[in-house]
């Protein structure tokens, strides 16, 4: 859960404001980072579900190695041609 509330905490201060927007936060996950996978992404879920959040959608990127890093935050900026 600490894990998952970093990743909340490092959105939430590259989006300022514009948390509420939020749909998508992708992460990338080594398979020797020594996380498991999905109680990430369930961890994330949780606490995407909560202020200034608005139910984002935690996207786990499986890779090779000791990666763990947040690889994008997708956001609806409301313009519909993106």
């Amino acid at each position: 859960m600490s894990v998952a509330m970093e990743i909340a905490r490092i959105a939430e201060e590259k989006l300022g404001d514009q948390a509420p927007l939020l749909c998508t936060v992708a992460v990338e996950v080594g398979d020797d980072s020594g996380l498991e996978a999905s109680s990430l992404e369930f961890c994330l879920d949780a606490v995407f579900r909560t202020p200034p959040f608005r139910g984002a959608r935690p996207e786990i990127l499986r890779c090779p190695g000791t990666v763990l890093q947040v690889a994008y935050l997708e956001i609806d900026d409301g313009r519909p041609d993106d």
